[in-house]
């Protein structure tokens, strides 16, 4: 037809060839799907088997991760789980607040239980930011002011912003002196994080894992405000922590524990203060692998999954410590709130709605047997594959796989 083009005359017009957009590749993410402490390390630790990259995106020492390997327990804070895999690089993003001394204390423990050549896998990028003994001073005085206060916001933050914490002592010239002697340590590591990503993503067809630190609800704008951390634990911290656009988002795995915990004070709407939140406590080993604080436990609470799907889009789930269950006679489900006797079709961002809350239940069978030694799907008894079944039909994500004991081999793949 006369006056028209076809599109391949478009595409070649004035001898032209116009750019194809390149995607680039698709990065696998890992986050918690609760208050943390649900098991990332594992799940990281069995994905990075496969992986060429491995990334920290966001948070700090303050976060803790546990992997077994050959019967080794390590403990990572700062370094990616996925260190242990020696084939792979390491990438500590942008997004991560680094405490020098903290990152090579924890090498040096991991070491003496068998990690080599660590400095020469790691990566850190050039943008992220350096915290100081005196900045985890200042942490500490600031949770005990919010803890010593009356909850009265206004005044809380005029007290803090006039007391300047008087107490604190800082040995500056003794702290440089560190400083500048760590410096030069990580020196060999340091590089542009952005391109390093870019080249990362375009380059090749590198597998990329990102593990996230902290979970759903101690994100910064997400979270149970002000019980939060200081960064976004949610899936967008991987694209501001590591400067990756959102096109390259995969696969985004979250990762729940088949009852829930929280560390510290806050609002826990299935909190059980009785013998089963002292069960769950025990055959759990719930205390932090970073502050050695018991964790407070409760039922399974799905309102707070279909939350954290919603803000990150799960694609696929991991249910660990399925085995803390095997005991029970039955077991309950958390499935909807209720506000002065109305169900609410929604998760409340006031704590002091949270607090008021009451929790509808489903309740199910237990199945009273070990399921440490399975290895299957087919391993399972049938009322632990019902619970599981539950879970994914109730939140619409399917559960790719559950854990039953500390060990690499106690991921029951389901898929």
């Amino acid at each position: 037809m006369s006056g028209t083009r076809s599109s391949n005359d478009r595409n070649t017009a004035g001898g032209h060839k116009r750019p194809r957009h390149d995607v680039g590749n698709k990065v696998i993410v890992v986050l918690g799907a609760q208050w943390g402490d649900e098991g990332k390390g594992k799940v990281v630790d069995l994905l990075a088997t496969n992986a060429d990259i491995i990334c920290r995106c966001q948070g700090g020492n303050n976060a803790g991760h546990t992997v077994v390997v050959e019967g080794k327990e390590y403990d990572f804070h700062l370094l990616p789980s996925g260190i242990i895999n020696s084939k792979a690089i390491s990438f500590i993003g942008n997004g991560v607040v680094i405490h020098l001394p903290g990152l090579f204390e924890e090498a040096e423990k991991n070491e003496k239980k068998g990690l080599k050549d660590w400095e020469k896998r790691l990566i850190i990028s050039d943008r992220a930011h350096i915290v100081c003994d005196f900045h985890q001073a200042v942490d500490g005085l600031q949770e005990v002011q919010r803890q010593a206060q009356d909850g009265k916001k206004f005044k809380n933050l005029a007290h803090q912003h006039q007391s300047m914490f008087p107490n604190l002592e800082v040995d500056i010239e003794g702290q440089l002196k560190k400083l500048k002697m760590y410096a030069e340590k990580i020196r060999p590591m340091v590089r542009d994080g952005v391109y390093f990503m870019f080249e990362a993503l375009h380059g090749s067809t590198k597998k990329i894992l990102v593990e996230g630190a902290n979970a759903a609800l101690l994100d910064i704008d997400f979270g149970t405000y002000p019980f939060v951390t200081s960064s976004n634990c949610t899936v967008g911290g991987v694209c501001t922590g590591l400067g990756i656009p959102p096109q390259n988002i995969g696969e985004v795995y979250g990762v729940v524990k088949a009852y829930t915990t929280r560390v510290g004070i806050g609002a826990f709407p299935t909190e059980q203060i009785n013998e089963i939140g002292n069960l769950l406590q025990t055959r759990g080993h719930e205390w932090g692998v970073t502050t050695g604080r018991k964790r407070r436990c409760g039922w399974l609470d799905l309102v707070i999954l279909r939350y954290a799907h919603m803000i990150n889009g799960f694609t696929g789930l991991a249910l660990t410590k399925l085995d803390i269950l095997d005991s029970l006679d039955e077991i309950k489900v958390g499935v909807a709130y209720r506000l002065n006797g109305k169900r609410i079709p929604y998760f409340p961002a006031n704590q002091e709605i949270l607090q008021k809350v009451e929790v509808e239940y489903e309740v199910m069978p237990g199945w009273k047997s070990d399921t440490t030694g399975a290895r299957r799907w087919e391993d399972l008894p049938a009322k632990a594959q019902n619970y599981i079944r539950f879970v994914e039909n109730h939140i619409g994500v399917p559960v790719k796989w559950v854990g039953v004991g500390k060990s690499r081999e106690s991921m029951i793949e389901l898929f």
